[in-house]
């Protein structure tokens, strides 16, 4: 205990002492436990309690069981989202205004949520609550995510006291980059074993819960379950893909117009609501060719399955807490943290890692491998049409802060708690509202470590659908996108990414009645412009309260690119094998700089001595059966190999890969043992911006499980004696803001 905390009495013998032992922390009386499942890129329309002819009984049960609120907001991204749901505060006052990746050095979007923006385990755990974080995190900066950083923004530094999961904003299905509590770990199962990350996710939690209830039978628990569905890679089991075969042949203009009409039926939305038009840059599905129509399907059928096997694995944790008695004394939260995505492009993505390295993403190579859409070899993503079709009725989408980016679907279900059984709400809440709702109904509503939350309360809406809004204004941003939320009224401007035109200060705004408008159909800009220049000041006077400015549309502005880096920049760095996985950010950056990858072995042995990436994208130095490889994997797009015989003796040897820039992100390879060249060949175009979006990183001695090339299974260790891997490099770390390097490769 802490000096001057004892209240018992010391005297210099037993005798005449009295011990005192302090109460232990406990929680409000009749305190619930809670279980918080966030949904990665659902869109509103996306469940079946929403509108949806996907199945997702489990999901629907709690609906049916608990209420749906239709009228729920997120922030358009993410990071910014999550950062929301957890402190109850807005994205820039957390330091969250974009995902972390694409932090900039300004207050809003530096990536660090300030300590006194408590998360809500560092308000729960001291009231004697147990805490545990399973799944996505996304919420440290990229620059801390490595073994070498400080872990005071990892979970365990944030409140949580168990952490299962992972850190990047998504990861291989099959093969994830794992962490748990404050280290790296491998997935218990390999691809060839059938190992699904939300299969493992279910596992940890229902073990974390069972854990507790072995020990104590009251103690309340939060559970932050953030599942990697139904993020790209939409990667799922083969049966779950299959059983939805034929369900998305009518395309996505009908599939729209299905889901509206039971959305109405089911009273979520007015009967007058209109469907928003779809945008000039997406096809007619009538227009597609009989193969893209084939294609464009399968990739539905591959985020559907990915869906219901969530659902289905969700409806085991449920099921676990049925068994120990906690179901009924749960709060279970189920959100989504934004719309759906767009990132698949106008035909589909086969590898969302192509877009990030100038590589094509084709409809005629997606149709030949038709069959192996949402297996490991590909990191698969549905086109645009998909993506309206997912927030039906709204305009736009992820990252935009339309109805499309930001209306997304919440269910509350806490039968001990709530009367109302299968109730909607039409109430406005955003994320920044979750916190303060579940510290109403804990009791822990004016706790000091509360204070500054900018939510407000929705449990007054619980047992009276006519309970009026208390959150009556709210502000949106997201890459120079804007809004305000005002009683029922909405301005709001988008503005491209990435683009100079039009300029941030001279693109026009848009106002419409949400009441009898929610998709956005009619501006009424014209119609009102006294109401829609107060909003507009009020916009920017929330802007300059919460630090949204300065305003910046480009997510890969000068900002980002001119970042410290991760570590000093060295021109030498070692590697020893039996070590953890060095994440990309922090390893060595070799792209488009002359560099030498050199390993140190005794005697023989086959196997990998370095590999960084995986099979989505790449290179990897190994020793298989006699021959030496160097093998680099362009986003699964190309694949450029360097062989050469390799037989070692007893001794020492010296293995090495030198590469010769010849050009942007173009050069030659080398393959050197013992001083002796026994390999050469042109790497014609080689990764310019990232090997993986996944979170997988550099290995020393093995690779990583999913092999970066088919020589080999991963993770094919070395058999020999591996004393250490160099890797040299020469010239300046490549960083283009200008985009003159990507000019010159496509060019290429």
């Amino acid at each position: 205990m802490e000096p001057g905390e004892f209240e018992g009495v010391i005297g210099r013998y037993h005798w005449e002492s009295t011990p005192w032992w302090p109460e232990p922390p406990r929680p409000p009386a009749g305190a619930p436990n809670v279980l918080m499942i966030v949904l990665d890129d659902v869109g509103f329309a996306q469940l079946g309690c929403f509108g949806s002819d996907i199945d997702t009984p489990v999901f629907d049960s709690l609906a049916a069981n608990g209420l749906r609120y239709r009228n729920f907001h997120t922030t358009a991204l993410c990071s910014p989202t999550r950062a929301c749901l957890l402190t109850g505060r807005n994205h820039h006052s957390n330091g969250m205004g974009r995902i972390v990746d694409l932090a900039t050095g300004f207050p809003g979007y530096d990536a660090r949520i300030p300590r006194a923006n408590r998360l809500l385990p560092e308000i729960l755990v001291p009231h004697g609550y147990a805490a545990w974080a399973v799944g996505k995190w996304h919420l440290t900066p990229e620059d801390e995510c490595n073994l070498a950083a400080r872990r005071d923004r990892w979970p365990l530094g944030r409140g949580f006291e168990r952490f299962y999961g992972f850190f990047p904003g998504e990861t291989h299905q099959n093969a994830p980059a794992l962490v748990h509590d404050n280290h790296f770990v491998d997935p218990p199962a390999s691809v060839r074993d059938g190992y699904h990350l939300t299969e493992d996710l279910v596992d940890h939690a229902i073990t974390f819960l069972f854990d507790l209830r072995n020990v104590d039978v009251d103690k309340p628990f939060f559970c932050y379950f953030a599942t990697g569905a139904c993020h790209s890679p939409h990667q799922a089991p083969r049966e779950w893909i299959d059983r939805y075969r034929g369900r998305f042949d009518d395309g996505w203009d009908v599939w729209r117009e299905r889901a509206l009409a039971r959305q109405i039926e089911a009273g979520l939305l007015p009967a007058s609501t209109r469907l928003s038009p779809r945008p000039d840059w997406v096809p007619a599905w009538d227009d597609l060719s009989a193969d893209e129509r084939r294609v464009h399907a399968r990739y539905m059928e591959a985020f559907a399955g990915f869906l219901s096997h969530t659902d289905h694995h969700v409806g085991r944790l449920l099921r676990a807490l049925e068994e120990t008695g906690d179901l009924d004394d749960t709060v279970v939260v189920l959100v989504s943290d934004n719309g759906a995505s767009s990132e698949g492009g106008v035909e589909g993505s086969l590898n969302d890692a192509r877009v990030w390295n100038f590589a094509p993403r084709t409809v005629a190579e997606a149709l030949d491998h038709l069959d192996e859409i949402g297996g490991p070899r590909w990191h698969n993503n549905y086109a645009w049409g998909w993506t309206v079709a997912g927030n039906t009725p709204f305009r736009r989408w992820k990252r935009e802060v339309h109805e499309g980016g930001v209306a997304d679907p919440l269910v509350v279900s806490w039968p001990r708690g709530i009367r109302s059984r299968g109730g909607i709400r039409h109430q406005y809440v955003h994320a920044i509202d979750v916190v303060p709702t579940l510290l109403d109904v804990i009791g822990l509503a004016g706790d000091p470590a509360a204070a500054g939350i900018e939510g407000v309360s929705f449990a007054h809406t619980f047992d009276d659908p006519a309970a009026p809004s208390r959150h009556t204004v709210q502000y949106y941003e997201m890459f120079g996108c804007r809004a305000l939320y005002e009683d029922g009224w909405k301005a709001v401007v988008y503005h491209p990414i990435q683009s100079d035109e039009p300029g941030l200060d001279a693109v026009g705004w848009e106002l419409y009645d949400l009441e009898s408008d929610p998709s956005e159909t009619v501006d009424l800009a014209a119609r009102e412009p006294e109401r829609l220049r107060r909003m507009i000041d009020r916009w920017w006077a929330e802007a300059e309260r919460y630090q949204v400015l300065p305003l910046d549309n480009r997510p890969f502005a000068d900002f980002v690119f001119s970042r410290p880096a991760t570590v000093p920049e060295r021109s030498r760095y070692v590697y020893r094998p039996g070590t953890q996985m060095v994440s990309e950010e922090a390893a060595v950056n070799v792209r488009n700089r002359d560099h030498t990858v050199r390993a140190y072995v005794e005697g023989p042995g086959e196997g990998v001595l370095c590999s960084q990436g995986s099979a989505l994208g790449g290179w990897t130095l190994f020793v298989r059966g006699g021959t030496l490889s160097y093998v680099h994997n362009l986003a699964s797009w190309r694949t450029y190999r360097v062989d050469g015989p390799c037989t070692l003796g007893p001794g020492p040897h010296t293995i090495e890969f030198r590469f010769h820039r010849t050009g942007e992100h173009r050069g030659v390879g080398v393959l050197v043992v013992d001083g002796t060249e026994v390999g050469r060949g042109e790497l014609k175009r080689t990764t310019p911006i990232r090997f993986s979006l996944t979170g997988v990183g550099l290995w020393c001695g093995r690779g990583g499980n999913l092999a970066v090339c088919d020589d080999y299974e991963g993770p094919f260790p070395w058999t020999g004696t591996l004393r250490r891997v160099e890797v040299e490099v020469d010239g300046p770390a490549h960083r283009d803001p200008e985009g003159e390097a990507e000019a010159a490769i496509r060019s290429q």
